[in-house]
Parts: structure tokens; C-alpha cells; sequence
């Protein structure tokens, strides 16, 4: 690959697949990163990662015909192998229909428990006051 098709931001990424990729992988994307603002989305091997500090947490990328999802580790894979059972699941990650409609509990989950085997915790990201 040349160094002008390297993709640089997430952003970028987003806007490289078809739309119904990009709005799964942004929904995606948002929903990790609202959880803290320690929380980073970069590109890494040309494709979005999810880093707090110098460590990688959640990786994403899009195929043909589904999109990867990696919490990083095998030993989250296999703790969360029966919440997973709905799709195909490998060693270090599992796919997804490219319409998948998120469950940002089990993506929360798996984050989080990247982030205790990595024996971190980002600060949680203030909750806005409601308005009156």
C-alpha cells in the first residue's frame, strides 16, 4: 500500500467504507469513547483502534461482508465467549453483520475488561446536569 492511501484519522476510515459500515463502526466508535475522555480513537495498521495511553483496548475494521471487532485478548474473548455465541467468534475477535445494530452493554463489557487485564481505569467522563 502507498503511503497516499493510508488512511490517517478515524474519520478517514468512516469515509473510505460504503454507509452502512460507516454508521455500525461510528455508532460503534462513540459508544466506547463517550465512556471516558482518556479514551482515544486512532488508526493503527490502517484501520481504527480504540487506545487509552499507549495501550490498545478495542480494534474495528470492515470486510466484504461483516466487520471485525477485537477487545485485544484472547483471555476477554474467551470470558465473554457465551455473550458472544450469536456470532462468529475467534481466537482474538469476533464478527459482526455489517448492519449490526450495536449492544453497547456487551461493547461497555468488553472494554471493560480489557481495561482491568491491562490493570487500567480511565477516568469516567462527567455527566452532564440536566437541564431544569
Amino acid at each position: 500500500m502507498s503511503a497516499a492511501a493510508r488512511l490517517l484519522t478515524v474519520d478517514a476510515y468512516l469515509g473510505s467504507v460504503d454507509s452502512v459500515k460507516a454508521r455500525t463502526l461510528r455508532s460503534i466508535v462513540q459508544s466506547i469513547l463517550s465512556t471516558s475522555d482518556e479514551l482515544e480513537g486512532v488508526i493503527a495498521w490502517n484501520v481504527p483502534q480504540i487506545r487509552l495511553g499507549r495501550h490498545y483496548v478495542f480494534g474495528l475494521s470492515a470486510s466484504k461482508n461483516h466487520l471485525t471487532l477485537a477487545p485485544w485478548s484472547p483471555h476477554v474473548i474467551e470470558a465473554f465467549r457465551p455473550r458472544l455465541s450469536p456470532f462468529v467468534v475467534r481466537k482474538n475477535c469476533f464478527l459482526v453483520p455489517v448492519d449490526w445494530q450495536p449492544d453497547v452493554p456487551l461493547l461497555l463489557d468488553l472494554v471493560k475488561a480489557r481495561l482491568a487485564e491491562l490493570g487500567e481505569s480511565p477516568a469516567p467522563r462527567p455527566r452532564r446536569k440536566s437541564p431544569r
